[in-house]
């Protein structure tokens, strides 16, 4: 992006031409001018010649340098480059700023400044000396900001003044980047539960392309193939030898359901309930590409994350990396749903497979049972369920409430692996827990409460 004589300008700042200029008169610059009027008309009462020439003197001063600045012609070229663009809450990122003066003259003094919002920290202002023809200026500045969002970068705006402070023309670029501030994530112990080839773990499904006999896609018969593997009735039909095609490797899968709903949750801000559960989720995403599953992200509002296949999940392991950071940005905007239940995210899951890990908030009994028959078309089901209430109040000796008892059991009996979390549980300990199937009581200061069942 480049500027020019004032700097660069959106065409609503150019249209006002020497009006916008002598709009920019700084303090300075107003008090020389009503200054020079008032000395010229008091010279003009008084008959006083010299009062009027430093009357015209001191009108003319800022109105000159405001034609001056206006129409000095340089061309100065921006650019910003973020380092990283995505960046986990809490985390730091870096905005290098980069101004090439592309013009044949020396730039005046230049102050740079570049809006940011406010949650990013405060906006960051540099002066840059007279910049030679041809010459380079770079300086960067830090954001960080502990909530999740995406937050526009820009536009860069540039202050020009004159030697004498009479006047300030501010003029921005057109360009914004984004900064995306995706939830924090912690990362997962690796796994060994029974029933890691039905959808979890290093294992892996294999199946034929269709299923039943008569439908078996063959092909021709390749030297070295087994000839038990001769599907006769097509080398029949064909008249040459077809064989059975190969068993294909399927990909295990695993859907992460979000609950996202506005009446599950209580409280606000970085340590709430709702928080937890949008960083467990894209724990859980990340820890499960890393291990190289299909994954797919579900709201329950039925929404699904992008992905590459029809069903949302990610492609090839190739692909996963940019599908992941997909889902994660969207992670970082998701918001509070005004459904009501989960009756949405039900009919996306009836396709099931794979394993389920759900991130829940306060369930009641109806929204209990619908999510317990969520089960039947999964081969494994793991519930993280936060306890109603508030967080903020909430307390680590505190009992689990009786609704969440009561939804746990639901969940419990209808086989999932149901874990209920409270304030200041960690989510690498639920993990490890839920992965063993242990049915005791939590470990001293975890901050949860027994878990029954396994991943299986």
């Amino acid at each position: 992006m480049t500027a020019g004589a004032p700097g660069p300008v959106d065409d609503s700042d150019s249209k006002g031409g020497l009006r916008a200029a002598l709009g920019g008169l700084t303090t300075r610059g107003r008090s020389f001018l009503a200054a020079g009027v008032a000395a010229a008309v008091c010279a003009y009462v008084l008959g006083q010649g010299d009062l009027l020439r430093v009357g015209l003197l001191l009108a003319v001063l800022p109105l000159v340098c405001a034609t001056v600045l206006y129409r000095t012609r340089y061309r100065v070229a921006g650019s910003r480059r973020l380092s990283p663009s995505r960046v986990p809450a809490g985390s730091e990122a870096r905005v290098h700023l980069r101004m090439d003066n592309v013009s044949r003259m020396h730039t005046a003094l230049l102050m740079l400044q570049d809006r940011v919002p406010y949650v990013l920290g405060p906006r960051p202002r540099f002066v840059l000396d007279r910049v030679e023809p041809g010459g380079v200026r770079e300086v960067s500045y830090r954001v960080r900001s502990d909530l999740r969002g995406r937050y526009p970068l820009g536009p860069l705006q540039l202050r020009l003044s004159d030697p004498f402070g009479m006047c300030e023309l501010t003029r921005s670029f057109s360009a914004y980047d984004t900064l995306v501030v995706v939830p924090r994530t912690e990362p997962l112990p690796a796994l060994r539960p029974a029933g890691e080839s039905s959808g979890y773990g290093d294992g892996r499904q294999r199946s034929l392309a269709l299923a039943g006999e008569d439908d078996i896609i063959p092909r021709g018969y390749r030297h070295g193939d087994d000839l038990r593997r001769v599907h006769w009735r097509s080398t029949a039909r064909h008249g040459e030898l077809m064989v059975r095609r190969e068993e294909q490797p399927q990909r295990a899968r695993c859907t992460v359901l979000l609950d996202t709903r506005r009446i599950a949750y209580q409280g606000g801000g970085p340590g709430s309930a709702f928080e937890w559960a949008v960083s467990g989720a894209a724990s859980a995403l990340m820890h499960m590409v890393e291990r190289g599953l299909a994954v797919r992200l579900v709201t329950d509002e039925g929404t699904v994350a992008p992905g590459t296949s029809a069903d949302g999940f990610t492609g090839s392991p190739q692909d996963s990396a940019d599908t992941a950071g997909l889902m994660m940005d969207t992670l970082a905007v998701v918001d509070h749903s005004d459904e009501g239940g989960l009756s949405r995210a039900q009919d996306v899951l009836r396709g099931g497979g794979g394993l389920l890990v759900a991130f829940l908030g306060t369930l009641d009994e109806e929204q209990a049972a619908l999510v317990a028959r969520m089960r039947q078309r999964t081969r494994g089901a793991v519930a993280f369920v936060l306890e109603g209430g508030d967080w903020t109040h909430g307390g680590l000796d505190a009992g689990p409430a009786p609704a969440v008892s009561e939804g746990l059991r639901l969940l419990r009996e209808a086989g999932w692996t149901a874990v209920a979390v409270r304030p200041g549980a960690e989510l690498a300990h639920l993990w490890q827990q839920a992965g063993q199937g242990g049915s005791g009581a939590s470990a001293p200061g975890a901050g949860t409460t027994g878990v029954s069942g396994g991943w299986s």
